[in-house]
Order: C-alpha cells, then structure tokens, then sequence
C-alpha cells in the first residue's frame, strides 16, 4: 500500500515506511529460526511467524531508532529479537490458556502438540538472546532479557488473578504492564538505546511504550465484548467463557449488587456457565458503563502515550507522526 495513501492504517504507513528495513528482518527471521537437526522448529515457527500479523512491536523497534537518526544495522537484530520474544510468548500462552485459534488459523498446540509448542518457544528465546548478545551491548541485553523475565512474570500473575473476583484494576494493570506493555516498551527503548539518543528521549520512548501497551491490551480486552469476529480472528465472549476477569468485567463486578456478584462468582470464579450467560454479562457491561469507562481508560493510556511521544525531538518527524497515529488508531478500533 502507498505510504500516502490517505485509506492506509498507521501501522501499514509505518510498515510501508520502514520497508526495506522490515524485509532485512524478515529474512534474518527466517534465516535464524531454522534448524538442521529439528525440522518440526521452523514447521511450528513459520505457522506463527507468517501467519499474517501486523509485526508491530519490530516495526515499533525500526522506528524508534531510525526515528533518532540510527544507520547502523544493530537495529534489524533487535527487532527480530522482539518478533521472537512475542512469537515464543504466543507459543507457550496457548497452551497455558488450551487456545484452539490464534489470528483466526488453529493454534500450533492444536496442530501439532504442547510439547512442541512449549519447546519451540524456547528455541526461540534461546535465539532471541543470541541476537541480543550480537549487539555488543549489555544495556540492550538487560533492557530485553528484564522485559522476558517481565512478561513471565505477568503470565504467572494473570493465572492467579484471573478468576478471582477480588482482583482490582491496580492487579489488572500489573498483569498487562507484563504481559503486553513491557514488550512494547523494550522495543521503542532499545532503539533509542541503540541511537545512542539523550537518556531523557530514551525514557520518553519508553514511556510512550509502556503506555501503547497498555492501551493496547485494554483496547484488545474490550473487542472481546463489542469486537468483529471477522477483523479480531476471536468469537464475542471468548474471554468471558475462558473465565477471564478483564478490565470490563473488573469495572462490572466493582459496581455489582449482591445478586449480579453471584452471577460473576458463578460464571468466572467456578465456571458453572449456563445457555443465556454471555448475554447476561453484556447485559450488566451495558448496565454498569464498563464497556464505555473501558474506553475511556484506554483513551487516557493513549493520549499519555502520545504526551511521552512529543517530548522526543527526533530526526525524522514522519515516524515521529506516524507513532501518534498508530496510538490514536489502537483505540479507534473500538469507535
């Protein structure tokens, strides 16, 4: 799609922009998760990997270091180095979660097995860490392997949370700074690391991943109530019959009466789920404003992300544009 195409997405301009930049990642992607003596590794990995996503948090990587003027190439490691961190994290959350689709394709636990989903996640964190350390850079290194060790324990956070009527929205956010935001913020960190940009334009772009991250994962949430089918590749209520307390939910039970609290404890906490439930719970999200005040989380996470974006003076303001529009669309899926 042409980059000035006035009907292209943030994300396709962003992609279009950084092109070449992207098809050099591609290519060392392809190139690093091979195996010679596993040939099962690049069969589960392509599956994930070509399975048509967007590559934000890579793209994320590009522009922030070109953004700050990088011409090197360490820039192309590190985004194949997130794209592996996401990809394995995908790999070992559907099994975790016993997920049966994943960007509307089955799952690679659903064609293969667990115990190669679980295995080839490791394969490629183990090769995301070889990347990191081609770098030379051990501020990379640590700025990545804590965003690893982040998301892990997010996960971990969100199997104990999740269908426990007592988490609130301060635990909610933890589990999402882990499991989504700190990837994203590593990945807009280490391209200003990279750049070798001011420590305070570092902490900006930082910043303002942590808070697309977040709006992101809100905004991802709330298209599992009011979503298309179609567009997200999940069903209406996949979450709510998983038993996932999500923010809308958490908004929902927070403003509950006695016997709306007996259907949430019934629904989520046991999972004693009836014919009429998914409409009884859109029913008391409508009733409470949660999908509404779910929104407007996720716009206030957006406009910080877009403020920690202006406080960076960098060397090409397309990307630097293009960065506040892909934070405006993350939200306007839910319009």
């Amino acid at each position: 799609m042409s980059l000035d195409s006035p009907a292209a997405k943030p994300h396709e301009r962003l992609a279009a922009a950084l092109d070449g930049d992207m098809g050099e990642v591609n290519a060392l992607i392809r190139a690093r998760m091979a195996s010679e003596n596993a040939p099962r590794i690049p069969e589960v990995t392509a599956h994930l990997v070509e399975a048509g996503g967007k590559r934000l948090r890579p793209l994320l990587t590009l522009a922030s270091a070109r953004m700050m003027g990088y011409s090197g190439s360490h820039h192309l490691r590190l985004a194949a180095t997130v794209e592996f961190i996401h990809t394995a994290t995908l790999l070992h959350d559907d099994v975790v979660d016993e997920s049966r689709q994943r960007r509307g394709r089955p799952t690679a636990n659903l064609l293969w097995d667990n115990k190669s989903s679980v295995l080839v996640g490791d394969y490629l964190f183990a090769r995301s860490f070889q990347l990191m350390v081609e770098t030379g850079s051990l501020r990379v290194l640590d700025i990545l392997a804590d965003a690893a060790a982040t998301i892990a324990e997010g996960e971990v956070l969100q199997m104990t949370a999740a269908q426990n009527l007592a988490t609130d929205e301060a635990v909610y956010l933890k589990v999402v700074r882990g499991k989504t935001a700190a990837l994203f913020s590593a990945a807009t960190e280490v391209g200003g690391v990279i750049a070798d940009a001011p420590e305070d334009e570092i902490r900006a772009l930082r910043e303002y991943g942590d808070a697309l991250g977040i709006a992101f994962q809100i905004v991802d949430d709330l298209l599992d109530y009011q979503g298309d089918a179609k567009a997200t590749g999940k069903n209406i209520g996949d979450d709510f019959r998983e038993r996932k307390l999500t923010l809308p939910v958490i908004k929902a039970v927070g403003a509950a009466d006695a016997e709306e609290r007996t259907f949430w404890s019934r629904t989520i906490e046991k999972g004693r789920q009836e014919d009429g439930d998914l409409d009884r719970a859109l029913t008391l999200l409508n009733k409470h404003g949660a999908l509404q005040a779910t929104r407007a989380d996720a716009l206030a996470w957006t406009a910080k992300a877009k403020d920690s974006l202006a406080r960076v003076s960098g060397a090409d303001a397309a990307l630097q544009e293009m960065l506040a529009d892909l934070a405006d669309f993350v939200v306007a899926r839910v319009s």
